[in-house]
């Protein structure tokens, strides 16, 4: 069972991709993905306290649960003008 996580902007830039596939385990949240994804590419990790999720188009908490082919978007702050 797998996901698609999608990144944008400077969270793309830093784990070299804008779209990752990753496996999923039963029971698990946003948190726990981002969690395992944050081990796995560690360079995000500065991201973390700041991004917003989008799970299939709906933002959420780190709280909502995960399903299997479910697209899960990190989205850094943007600023401009």
């Amino acid at each position: 069972m797998e996901i698609t996580v999608l990144l944008f902007a400077s969270v793309a830039e830093a784990a070299g991709a804008r779209r990752l596939q990753l496996p999923i385990e039963h029971g698990d949240t946003v948190a726990t993905v981002r969690d395992r994804l944050l081990a796995e590419r560690p360079a995000l990790a500065r991201f973390a306290p700041n991004l917003l999720y989008a799970l299939d188009e709906e933002y959420v908490d780190t709280a909502a649960p995960v399903h299997a082919g479910a697209t899960l978007a990190l989205i850094p702050p943007v600023s401009g003008g």
